[in-house]
């Protein structure tokens, strides 16, 4: 993303839930053009035949996931209030969608995407083992070198070790109706660790009822004054 026609770069995070689980990544976006355009923010936008908003995500939200720590990459082309700013946002919101902060970083800063390293999920699952029994699954999964996977999307077929896209596993709670457990796994240019195969991983016997996105990492130099919504 160019900064060479911007004047600013806010950060906005949000929370989307609700209806935005069955959302997917490019509707997302859209949806966050209109909020934008709609709050009449001075929108960046790129060059060519179709131009568009310079406006990015810093880590795509895979559809049925719910999130409280998205983040979005804006580049405006005038300076703006970033109070009144996310006042404007925040009478623009769609259902589903809450503003929780809106920042500034520096132009020159590298693009959200690129400083993504993990991302922490909350997963809920019909219990079907004790405490014990999962607590063993999760050592066993830690121990492991190596964990051999096949990925079938359409008529592709990938093939790679799932191991180093786990960071971390801990099992928050469980009673008779349901297990609750943290995953932090691994999410930039090398891949992007998905919950749903790590339950897998663990011989779940149930789909969760519940993903969550409860963090994002970022590689950044210090944190950015912001003005809560």
């Amino acid at each position: 993303m160019s900064q060479s026609d911007a004047a600013q770069r806010l950060h906005i995070r949000f929370a989307a839930e609700g209806p935005l689980r069955y959302v997917s990544h490019l509707d997302l976006m859209r949806v966050w053009e209109r909020v934008c355009k709609r709050a009449g923010l001075p929108l960046a936008s790129s060059k060519g035949f179709s131009p568009r908003p310079k406006i990015a995500l810093a880590a795509p939200l895979a559809v049925g996931v719910t999130s409280e720590c998205e983040l979005l990459d804006v580049l405006l082309t005038e300076r703006v209030d970033l109070a009144e700013t996310a006042r404007r946002l925040g009478e623009q919101l769609t259902a589903g969608l809450s503003l929780l902060d809106v920042s500034e970083s520096p132009l020159k800063q590298p693009s959200l995407q690129s400083m993504v390293r993990a991302a922490s999920y909350v997963v809920e699952i019909a219990n079907d083992r004790s405490a014990d029994d999962w607590q063993s699954g999760i050592d066993d999964l830690l121990a492991r070198e190596d964990i051999p996977w096949i990925h079938q999307r359409g008529k592709d077929t990938k093939s790679y070790d799932l191991r180093p896209l786990i960071l971390g596993v801990e099992l928050l709670s469980t009673d008779g109706a349901s297990a609750i457990l943290r995953m932090r796994l691994r999410n930039d240019e090398r891949g992007a660790g998905r919950p749903e195969q790590v339950l897998l991983a663990l011989d779940a016997r149930a789909e969760a009822s519940r993903i969550h996105r409860v963090g994002l990492e970022l590689t950044r130099d210090a944190p950015r004054p912001a003005v809560s919504a």
